[in-house]
């Protein structure tokens, strides 16, 4: 089972997230936060296989939070999904320590595969 967490100041989308990932038998969401800072200590609680971030949050942006959780869990893959298609906040944040990025008009199998390949990728 992938343990995952998710990170969206939006609650639509960790709703969505969360209802995605309930369809998929080999992910279970430990959680969900919505700012960097709860990011951190949620991970800290939960030990989650993959982190899938946003990067534009109040508090803790996701650039930052995906440093801190890169050093301090670096067995928690991050998989930043964004709207934002900037290659400078994009390469900000793989530079920080995240392992991947999707758009989130990304396709509902693709985040659900990436996750899956991410934690197999440990």
């Amino acid at each position: 089972m992938i343990r995952v967490v998710v990170v969206d100041d939006h609650m639509v989308v960790r709703s969505g997230l969360e209802q995605l990932l309930a369809t998929t038998g080999d992910i279970e969401l430990v959680g969900t936060a919505s700012n960097g800072l709860e990011a951190i200590d949620l991970v800290a609680d939960t030990d989650p296989d993959v982190v899938l971030m946003d990067l534009s949050m109040p508090e803790l942006d996701g650039v930052e939070a995906t440093r801190r959780i890169s050093e301090r869990f670096p067995r928690s893959r991050v998989l930043v999904l964004t709207s934002f298609s900037d290659q400078t906040r994009i390469l900000d944040a793989l530079n920080a320590g995240a392992d991947g990025y999707l758009l989130k008009h990304a396709e509902p199998e693709e985040i659900a595969e990436a996750a899956v390949f991410l934690a197999s990728a440990k």
